[in-house]
């Protein structure tokens, strides 16, 4: 039986998840890159498919990865995450999108939280990286930015979001356990993506850091 990807993270061990990813991205690279782009001639992989040739042109294409600043943002005590109309019902994530032509990674998750929800980001802290095969093999550069708590009124782009708005930690936490139900269910339960993408990671990290600081203060 086969299944898609997206839905395979969902079962899939951890330790193998990257693998099922990156031959996922080599396969989808080789079938979109079977013609050299200079000459129009067919390009041949070599034994590991690690990248292709044309003989042609001796021009060697190798797989590449698209750039993508995905960010948890906070105002201290609730953080914020969006859904897309594709999503599946019920799922919400970090915002995230692709850096433009000569953009840092600052400049782009700027610009991404303010085009997708209006609001303005500080104290920019760098989380990791990860790859992911969706949509054509992305490098996500996942971090934590901070809005100030007196501006959060979100202003969502509805051309790329179909919702978006502040969770608690509760919230969250609850969240982080549920996996996705019934589609049919009104209304959808909330949750998150899985253990393996890096969303979570910085989930469970922004939970993990409100749990410390409640204790520091003497909150359940």
């Amino acid at each position: 039986m086969f299944v898609d990807l997206r839905k395979a993270f969902f079962m899939i061990p951890g330790p193998e998840s990257p693998l099922a990813a990156k031959g996922q991205a080599l396969l989808r690279w080789h079938q979109t890159n079977c013609f050299c782009s200079a000459t129009g001639q067919p390009t041949v992989r070599n034994q590991s498919g690690s990248f292709r040739v044309c003989h042609s042109s001796g021009i060697t294409y190798y797989p590449k990865m698209a750039p993508v600043v995905i960010v948890l943002v906070s105002d201290g005590s609730r953080c914020l995450l969006a859904r897309q109309a594709m999503f599946p019902p019920g799922m919400y994530s970090a915002l995230s999108g692709f850096c433009d032509m000569g953009e840092s990674v600052e400049e782009a998750l700027h610009r991404e939280v303010a085009e997708e929800v209006g609001l303005e980001v500080e104290n920019l802290q760098y989380s990791g990286s990860q790859h992911w095969p969706f949509p054509q093999s992305s490098f996500m550069l996942a971090c934590h930015a901070t809005v100030n708590p007196d501006k959060t009124q979100v202003n969502i782009d509805k051309a790329e979001l179909e919702d978006a708005r502040w969770f608690t930690y509760e919230e969250i936490t609850e969240a982080l356990q549920n996996l996705p139900r019934d589609p049919r269910r009104e209304p959808p339960v909330f949750w998150v993506p899985p253990s393996y993408a890096i969303a979570n990671q910085l989930l469970q990290e922004w939970a993990n850091h409100q749990q410390l600081s409640r204790k520091l203060h003497g909150l359940k």
